[in-house]
């Protein structure tokens, strides 16, 4: 198709109007672009905060246990038989939880054969007993008999022989001898027969003891509530609750809570790194991952002093419990929490985006905007949290500064502090890489 000559003057100006709005649009991308890339030397309330997750639980709780005396039942493991559902209200005296009884019956059994045999021993004994010391008395009447005997043929043998006489008192004194030697040998008997019964005594009173204890927690195997409250599971070392099927040993015999709801706090644990700037007193925001948008504030009420290892993790952590300051009764115990806990506050300090810091050599040092150019300014920094970094020295307020280095940033001279006496490696010697601090590697979430 011929275009007419008379409309070519109108193309030509609307290819130049289209060429000013792409060449507008264009600039004002790269506007956009740079000032997406510059950052604004700020002053005002700088925080260093903490942050890790948590879990929610109750300062004060009243615990369900299995029944006391287990272990001087000698029983060490119960299963739990059954349990109410975790957060239902109970009042005092509701049953909570049933143990199995299968495994303490064929105890139970056992014990009672014992209390049988150790039964039939007393009997045995204070029969042998008897029998002795009855045996033993006849034969003290019968030497007291004989002594009568040799006491009478003492008597009549005056009227004989000097012989005679001897051998009547020879005899006489054998027989009282004998009698008395059996009235020592009946006490020692009777000492004997006595220890022999305490003896089998004792084992059948400890095996009785024994039955009527397991008897005893057998009877508590239907564990009731001992106060009002929301049954909140235990749980066990590795942080898994108990349920039905868990088991429950004679030194870790938690079933259950009832928490105070009144009073939670955050349980948290922070790595060996951060630990060191947490301490007691320090303020804290919770937030919950159930409600992302309740704010809650807290303060550190506990940092402990010695780390341990938690299941699935390498590093040592310490465990922190933080007071949640709010009463709320939208809280349970179990709730995640995230929690920022504020290290250090100043009201007043100059700072930056952390984006903004290089360091080469250990000298810290940012891409300082001025007029059309830009300039490589050492700077002396101070605290630094996860955004932004203090400067002591280097930069005054409002200043702009580049968040990502230019190309030619390398080779730009390097402007110094007064009083900087950190050394720059010397020119044709062996230069260190320029270092960007883009980030703080963000902290692990115990």
């Amino acid at each position: 198709m011929t275009i007419p000559r008379n409309r070519w003057p109108l193309i030509g100006a609307g290819a130049v109007v289209i060429l000013a709005i792409s060449a507008w649009l264009l600039n004002g991308d790269v506007e956009g672009a740079e000032a997406e890339m510059i950052g604004t030397v700020e002053r005002g309330e700088f925080r260093v905060t903490v942050t890790t997750s948590g879990e929610l639980m109750a300062q004060k709780f009243v615990q369900i246990t299995a029944p006391a005396g287990a272990q001087a039942a000698q029983i060490y493991q119960m299963k739990i038989a059954s349990i109410v559902p975790e957060g239902t209200t109970v009042k005092a005296g509701d049953v909570v939880a049933e143990l199995d009884r299968a495994s303490v019956a064929t105890k139970v059994s056992e014990v009672s054969l014992a209390v049988q045999k150790a039964q039939a021993v007393y009997e045995q004994a204070m029969l042998d007993s008897t029998l002795n010391l009855s045996k033993a008395r006849e034969e003290i009447r019968n030497f007291g008999l004989a002594l009568e005997e040799k006491k009478l043929a003492k008597e009549q043998s005056k009227y004989e022989a000097p012989t005679v006489q001897r051998q009547a008192e020879i005899d006489y004194e054998r027989a009282e001898r004998a009698l008395a030697q059996a009235k020592v040998d009946y006490r020692t008997k009777t000492e004997q027969a006595q220890a022999k019964m305490r003896e089998v005594g004792a084992d059948l009173d400890r095996q009785r003891n024994m039955l009527a204890s397991i008897q005893s927690v057998m009877e508590g195997f239907r564990i009731v509530a001992p106060s009002p409250g929301m049954v909140i599971y235990a749980k066990e070392w590795n942080g898994k609750k108990r349920t039905a099927g868990s088991q429950v040993s004679a030194w870790d015999p938690g079933v259950a809570t009832l928490p105070d709801l009144t009073r939670m706090e955050s349980v948290t644990y922070i790595n060996e790194i951060d630990v060191r700037k947490v301490a007691v007193g320090q303020k804290a925001t919770i937030t919950l991952d159930s409600d992302p948008g309740k704010s809650l504030t807290g303060r550190v009420t506990s940092v402990a002093n010695m780390g341990e290892q938690r299941p699935n993790t390498d590093a040592k952590v310490f465990e922190v419990k933080i007071e949640v300051e709010q009463s709320d009764t939208t809280l349970r115990p179990g709730m995640t929490t995230g929690n920022a806990i504020v290290t250090s506050k100043t009201d007043s300090a100059l700072f930056v985006s952390l984006e903004a810091l290089n360091s080469e050599n250990g000298i810290p040092y940012v891409y300082r905007k001025s007029g059309g150019g830009v300039t490589r300014q050492e700077v002396e920094t101070g605290a630094m949290n996860d955004d932004a970094v203090v400067i002591v020295r280097g930069l005054e307020e409002g200043d702009r500064v580049l968040l990502v280095p230019p190309a030619d940033g390398p080779r730009l001279e390097l402007v110094r502090l007064p009083g900087s006496t950190a050394d720059l490696p010397k020119a044709g010697g062996d230069t260190a890489p320029s270092t960007r601090l883009d980030s703080v590697p963000a902290r692990p979430r115990s």
